[in-house]
């Protein structure tokens, strides 16, 4: 079982967030071709290791977050809101 240490709620169990995919993907601009959408949305790699992901606070605050995971071993080595303006509220850098 996850923990995810939400910045505005606290440690909660996975459960109550939503897992939103891979945090790294760059997304084209909407009037870019349909093949540089087909690209950022389908051809993703599987990553064997450490990833940053999105994830939504769906039963707590409803907040997007920037979780560092490791994909084998699910140790999380960060977690920040998702916004760059309200992580750098938070005291981060992001």
């Amino acid at each position: 079982m996850l923990r995810i240490n939400c910045p505005f709620c606290g440690t909660r169990d996975h459960n109550e967030f939503t897992y939103g995919g891979d945090g790294s993907i760059s997304y084209p601009e909407l009037d870019a071709p349909m093949e540089d959408w087909i690209k950022a949305v389908f051809e993703r790699e599987n990553i064997c290791g450490r990833q940053t992901e999105t994830w939504q606070h769906t039963l707590g605050c409803r907040m997007w977050l920037r979780v560092e995971r490791d994909t084998v071993t699910h140790e999380i080595f960060s977690v920040t809101p998702a916004d760059p303006k309200l992580a750098v509220a938070c005291g981060d850098d992001a």
